[in-house]
């Protein structure tokens, strides 16, 4: 592990004139934010990939006649309790997979944000979202009433905080959205995520002593930059400029789940280019989503790393819906895929930029997925590894009961003293 934080970081540090073009951050230890998102991967991800399974069939056993349960191990951990709102911290220790260790604001205050403006990205006003987000110290954010928040510019977060939408209807949309950027442990929950613009040339702030200028951002929904212990969970993001969540340069220890993603062309960019050697530490769980209309590729596209989508519905593509370069893992299992009407867009799969000589050699590996309307998918690899072997034989719950474990996808309406 400690080669590989070196390697990363003579990676990151070589991309240094490109990456700071857009993404400076000085006010953060870049050396130690990028050692530290090194250090979140584990050394061997399909142990990962079995501790999932393991929650999905500890689910599954609890299911019962009249119980509230669905199968789905991450809300079967809170939603049934009617006193979630008395106890929103616990959402913390509900998440499966590669951000299973994301515990965001869990060990910090609760804060209220009350005033939906952000009329000043450097001063920001107590009470305001952007306020909380840059504090130095670990916060759990729940919103006052129901809003919408047009950010002026990107939303720079801190480490150690969650974003929890839970009871109220809250809309991030018509501005920059969210960036996560060389920080790490932070929950995104229950928000409405849209219509996300570019940012920048302008000074932002991203904690109490520090602000600085940034340039031009991408116009993601959730932008993840050399970040760690992220988990993105019931959120609903649709119509953004660029991705609706991308996560590049060294991002891991990642869970995407629960979210409803819906008309966007470029859904989801996991590893910034080919020749970055930082992304091969990116470990992402993708988990009981929904890919709905109106979208047409990338869900996701995949670069080095190693990728676990386990038990999504996907119902809509036009180009293809999983994708990738560069010797991706990815590990498919208990996906349902509903193939287009066109003919030329019924694989699931596509291998980006390379010869059928070399992508042959990538491990791609289908466990249980269900296809739908002439869909298919190419696995390829010389063979799995023994613990690989191991992981796709405790199989996801079937696809078949897709339907059960993505009905709630998206950003939940929840009323406080009844289960959400």
């Amino acid at each position: 592990m400690a080669a590989f934080v070196v390697l990363f970081l003579l990676a990151l540090l070589s991309c240094n004139v490109l990456c700071s073009s857009s993404r400076t951050f000085p006010s953060k230890s870049i050396a130690a934010a990028a050692a530290a998102a090194a250090a979140a991967a584990v050394e061997d991800p399909e142990l990962v990939v079995q501790e999932v399974q393991r929650s999905l069939n500890m689910s599954r056993r609890e299911l019962g006649y009249l119980s509230c349960k669905t199968g789905n191990p991450i809300d079967d951990c809170w939603r049934c309790d009617p006193g979630w709102a008395k106890n929103r911290q616990r959402l913390a220790d509900c998440a499966i997979g590669f951000g299973k260790n994301a515990i965001g604001g869990r060990d910090g205050d609760i804060y209220v944000v009350t005033d939906s403006g952000d009329d000043d990205p450097v001063n920001p006003k107590p009470g305001t979202l952007r306020y909380a987000v840059i504090q130095e110290e670990p916060l759990w954010i729940v919103f006052d009433h129901d809003m919408t928040i047009k950010l002026k510019e990107e939303l720079l977060m801190n480490s150690y905080k969650t974003l929890d939408g839970r009871g109220a209807n809250v809309h991030i949309a018509g501005g920059p959205c969210i960036t996560v950027q060389y920080v790490s442990n932070v929950i995104i929950h229950g928000l409405h995520i849209h219509d996300c613009k570019q940012g920048g040339n302008a000074n932002v702030r991203d904690s109490p002593g520090h602000y600085g200028w940034r340039t031009l951002s991408d116009g993601d929904g959730v932008s993840i930059f050399a970040g760690a212990h992220v988990w993105v969970d019931h959120c609903t993001i649709s119509s953004c400029r660029d991705g609706l969540v991308d996560a590049i340069h060294g991002s891991t220890a990642i869970t995407i789940s629960n979210n409803y993603f819906s008309h966007h062309d470029k859904v989801m960019l996991l590893g910034h280019s080919d020749d970055l050697a930082a992304d091969k530490s990116m470990q992402v769980t993708i988990a009981f989503n929904h890919f709905g209309e109106g979208l047409v590729q990338r869900m996701p596209r995949c670069r080095h790393g190693y990728f676990h989508v386990v038990n999504n519905d996907y119902v809509h593509w036009e180009m293809y819906a999983i994708g990738g370069s560069a010797a991706p893992t990815i590990n498919s299992q208990g996906n349902r895929f509903l193939a287009p009407n066109d003919q030329f867009a019924k694989e699931v799969t596509k291998r980006e930029e390379a010869a059928e000589s070399e992508w042959k050699k990538w491990n791609w590996r289908s466990e249980g997925d269900l296809m739908l309307n002439g869909a298919f998918f190419t696995p390829s690899g010389a063979g799995a590894s023994s613990s690989y072997a191991k992981a796709s034989s405790l199989s996801a719950r079937s696809s078949s009961v897709v339907d059960a474990l993505t009905a709630a996808a998206g950003a939940l309406t929840c009323k406080k003293g009844s289960r959400c």
